[in-house]
């Protein structure tokens, strides 16, 4: 599995979105079964903002990921001061061995409709190589009923794995190398700030009225 790289994580510090193709015709002949339409509409991917939002972002993360961590509470804000930005989060477990663990959990709480609820609470916990304790722990604490949460584990476990191979093929199709990596609009960029997102978006929208 792909590492968390310092290249990865600075390609967009300091709020400068970069503009890149959303997918090479190189990268997608290598991935017959990704396409724009499953990275953008997985039907099974867990979106919060508004369903009907005039623009996209799609958030590969890790549970394991500082850089995740610390632009997670930015990315919330300006989804929801926003008010018409549709978020698709893709659970990436790319860093530990308990990134897999962590994304499991999160999508398993949401089949308990919980899926956002089990995210903030992961993306709370500090630190890299959290251990699995310490996520249920958290999880717990933020109201995941944990026997339902186990439960789904067992019972979801095919539709959990089918969910992260895809992100998976997607990340690798799109050629991520580190999370965390976003898609706003026709961008592609990497960590950012409060303003970064802003910015991010504004981009996004003109691009987008333009016909870009």
């Amino acid at each position: 599995m792909p590492a968390l790289t310092r290249r990865g994580a600075m390609v967009a510090m300091g709020g400068a979105a970069l503009a890149v193709p959303l997918m090479q015709r190189s990268a997608l002949a290598q991935h017959a079964d990704v396409s724009k339409e499953m990275i953008l509409n997985d039907p099974a991917a867990p979106v919060s903002g508004d369903p009907r939002g005039d623009l996209t972002i799609v958030a590969f993360l890790d549970y394991n990921c500082p850089y995740c961590k610390k632009s997670a509470p930015d990315l919330a804000r300006v989804v929801k001061e926003d008010g018409k930005i549709r978020l698709v989060y893709k659970d990436w477990p790319v860093i530990r061995p308990t990134s897999i663990d962590g994304a499991t959990m999160a999508l398993a709480a949401k089949y308990q409709g919980k899926y956002e609820v089990a995210h903030h609470a992961l993306m709370g916990i500090p630190g890299v190589g959290v251990p699995r304790e310490k996520m249920r722990e958290g999880l717990e604490a933020a109201g995941i009923d944990m026997r339902r949460l186990d439960a789904d584990m067992t019972a979801k476990a095919a539709e959990i794995d089918a969910i992260i191979k895809r992100n998976m093929a997607q990340a690798d199709a799109i050629g991520f190398s580190g999370t965390p990596a976003y898609l706003i609009g026709p961008f592609q960029t990497s960590t950012l700030d409060y303003q970064g997102f802003k910015l991010a978006v504004a981009d996004a929208r003109k691009r987008q009225a333009e016909g870009q």
